[in-house]
């Protein structure tokens, strides 16, 4: 009778009760030691789980059931690789790929790709999308369709790696039916939903990515909030409320999953440090976005591009400039991954005034979102592309597609990135000659920055200085020649020059003296600028 209420239990998510009941069997079989490490790793104990599912792994070879071990050594090489034990999660890996190597096809041979088709994703994703109809293919063979559902899944990913989107994103919306629906077992309809997610946060599919957000976080509501799922939907969720500028409730969740994934999924907690940090640096809080990114760094997510913004924001435009190029230096890693890496060098080449390394990485960013189809990156890439035409002198064509990123922005209810392409439409208006529409699109601007709460930002530095520019206003205050200057930001005197007549115009300076009166007067002398 116990173990018929443990097996009801598990059917209806109710995982305390589940375990309770299991952990009371005094005559438990492999597979109940198997589903009491499921209900303890569903309650948020992975410790423990790992230790029972090690159990069950001994049990089921004790039996003599090959496959029973090779499942519980799979499910242990996904666990220990969640907590961050690489070397032990390989182990475990290892030893279940000796076990099929004995054993006929089986379903378990499926299962057995999923970490493997994991590791090709991003470096071979015609091995993976090959790997993928291998999975579904089992799957039916042997009448199992949480089996068939992961491989369309992977296929789905893997389609999207390859530049056929809309194929890809079919195949996930079709995974996700099936996930959030209760036909697959729990555990992979939460991979499932993982996935898709960051395939969304790849491509920038705002839409999307609210949607099944909102679908999981009711499928997660039963679930307590220190079980894996529910603390990624989290880091998820935040970046979503992000995006559409709910900041507060953005920190928010991404805090809760900081809190309840430690111990539980260590790459959970590193994007939820780095969300955090993502937050605190759009609002203008660069200490705490500082602290943040570092934390991301600990539990081992690279902070970029953040950290490298942060540093443009802090008017560090020599650092900001090293660290991007590293972030860019290794070869590999996907076209989509990439891609903000490059929106950020763009930004961060046009504050120091390299307009070809701009005007490049812009590119490779429109680039990007045509061969992948992503809104949310042609609007990037649009807006990085406008603001290098307009340091170019070329205001007719920045508008247009700057105008084109605001509406994209808009659409996708994407307020700060429409405020800051606002921004670079004033500079255009004003680069033709309408200082009302400027000074409209600038208010406009103005305004949605003060309902988000940000406390500066850095388009709008004093009259409109780039990062740059503040440098080179704090070294003319300071007393320097266009010489020492070029020699301490190690710059060509030509572009000091015109770094020196640019400000000249926006500050409506006549003289050096008139500069650095305009300096102490603005805050600059002995500041931090940043956004």
């Amino acid at each position: 009778m116990r173990r018929e209420q443990a097996i009801a239990a598990v059917g209806r998510r109710d995982w305390q009760a589940a375990y309770d009941l299991y952990a009371g069997l005094s005559d438990r079989t492999a597979d109940d030691t198997q589903r009491l490490a499921e209900s303890a790793w569903w309650l948020g104990r992975m410790d423990e789980s790992i230790r029972i599912y090690a159990d069950a792994y001994r049990q089921h070879l004790e039996s003599g059931s090959k496959s029973g071990a090779a499942r519980s050594a799979l499910l242990l090489a996904i666990s220990c690789r969640l907590v961050g034990e690489a070397a032990q999660s390989d182990g475990w890996l290892g030893r279940c790929a000796r076990l099929l190597d004995t054993m006929p096809e089986g379903a378990e041979h499926g299962y057995a790709l999923y970490l493997r088709i994991a590791a090709l994703m991003g470096s071979d994703p015609d091995a993976a999308l090959e790997s993928s109809r291998r999975m579904q293919d089992l799957g039916r063979r042997f009448a199992d369709p949480t089996l068939v559902c992961l491989g369309v899944y992977y296929e789905g990913r893997s389609s999207i790696k390859q530049g056929r989107v809309r194929d890809g994103l079919a195949l996930l919306d079709e995974a996700m039916l099936s996930a959030l629906s209760d036909e697959l077992a729990p555990m992979w309809a939460g991979a499932i939903y993982c996935g898709l997610m960051d395939a969304c946060h790849e491509l920038r599919d705002l839409r999307r990515a609210f949607e099944w957000t909102e679908a999981t976080r009711r499928w997660c509501e039963p679930l307590p909030l220190t079980s894996l799922y529910p603390g990624i939907c989290r880091v998820h969720r935040a970046q979503v409320l992000q995006t559409r500028g709910d900041w507060k409730q953005a920190e928010e969740e991404a805090l809760g999953a900081c809190r309840d994934m430690v111990g539980v999924d260590v790459w959970a907690v590193a994007d939820a440090h780095y969300e955090i940090g993502e937050v605190r640096r759009l609002r203008g809080d660069l200490a705490g976005a500082e602290t943040a990114y570092t934390q991301a760094n600990e539990f081992g997510r690279d902070p970029q591009p953040g950290l490298a913004l942060l540093r443009l924001a802090q008017g560090r435009v020599e650092a900001a400039t090293a660290s991007i190029a590293a972030a860019l230096a290794p070869e590999g890693g996907s076209r989509l991954g990439r891609a903000p890496l490059h929106a950020a060098q763009s930004e961060i080449a046009l504050a120091a005034g390299d307009l070809a390394l701009a005007e490049a990485s812009a590119q490779e960013v429109a680039d990007t979102a045509v061969a992948f189809e992503s809104a949310g990156l042609g609007a990037e890439g649009n807006r990085c592309r406008g603001a290098v035409l307009l340091a170019q002198g070329r205001a007719v064509e920045a508008m247009a597609l700057l105008r084109t990123a605001f509406n994209t922005w808009q659409e996708l209810d994407a307020p700060y990135d429409a405020a800051r392409t606002r921004l670079l439409i004033a500079a255009a208006y004003l680069a033709l000659g309408d200082a009302d529409a400027a000074a409209r699109e600038k208010s406009a601007a103005e305004a949605c920055f003060a309902r988000l709460g940000v406390v500066a930002t850095r388009e709008g530095l004093p009259k409109g200085l780039t990062a740059r520019e503040v440098e080179v206003v704090r070294l003319i205050a300071a007393g320097d020649s266009n010489r020492s200057i070029a020699e301490k930001l190690v710059l060509s005197e030509k572009t000091v020059a015109r770094h020196v007549s640019n400000i000249f115009g926006k500050v409506g300076a006549t003289s050096r003296s008139g500069v650095t009166a305009f300096a102490y007067d603005n805050g600059i002398m002995g500041t931090n600028t940043h956004g």
